[in-house]
């Protein structure tokens, strides 16, 4: 999974106007018009890659010894697969061998790379220029291996109002409720209510 992302990223790096990198999947959606999401990426002064150090079986129960001494138990991170990020930190991601090749050879069977190599990297490598957060909104209150899924009985006004604001964190330096820029995890067939509600609410551009 993260040979494909750095696959992506190397592809997208090619185009010289292609300054802001975010991967998201088929079940994701924009929680606001494009001018936006736009605004709020190039203006913004940092990257969004999630890190977190999580104790346990699924966070640093993950670590292998032997990612030592490149990567140390303490420097270990865990955070969404799906970022954000600049121009310089996806040239970072792309031609860095030193820590992929350690996550190659030692992050194998219930270690899962998308979830540990960016948090680890990142955070290693260019804390000062990362959020921690990402942009991507996601529900794990049910717990389980995956997210809560949204059909179409789940989408309604209010719900989509509260994911674009029912949040507080940094900006800039500055605090505001808009936190996420995408949510997910959305099945097709919520598809035909999302269009209804989204003109209005998400003010999407015509």
């Amino acid at each position: 999974m993260v040979e494909a992302e750095k696959r992506l990223l190397a592809n997208a790096l090619l185009d010289i106007s292609n300054q802001r990198f975010v991967l998201l999947s088929e079940a994701c959606i924009p929680l606001f018009n494009f001018s936006t999401i736009y605004t709020h990426l190039m203006n913004s002064t940092k990257n969004f890659v999630e890190t977190y150090d999580q104790p346990g079986p699924v966070g640093r129960g993950r670590y292998h010894p032997q990612m030592s001494p490149t990567i140390k138990l303490p420097q270990w991170r865990k955070g969404s697969q799906w970022f954000e990020m600049d121009r310089d930190l996806a040239l970072e991601v792309v031609s860095d061998q030193t820590y992929f090749s350690v996550f190659k050879k030692h992050c194998k069977g219930s270690c899962y790379a998308d979830e540990h190599f960016l948090p680890t990297f990142v955070s290693m490598k260019f804390e000062k220029r990362n959020t921690g957060r990402t942009l991507t909104w996601v529900d794990w209150s049910k717990g389980g291996p995956h997210p809560t899924r949204y059909y179409r009985s789940d989408i309604s006004v209010e719900f989509l109002k509260k994911l674009r604001s029912e949040s507080s964190c940094e900006y800039n330096g500055e605090k505001t409720s808009v936190c996420h820029l995408f949510a997910r995890k959305f099945t097709p067939h919520a598809l035909s209510r999302l269009l209804i509600f989204a003109p209005k609410v998400m003010q999407f551009n015509h």
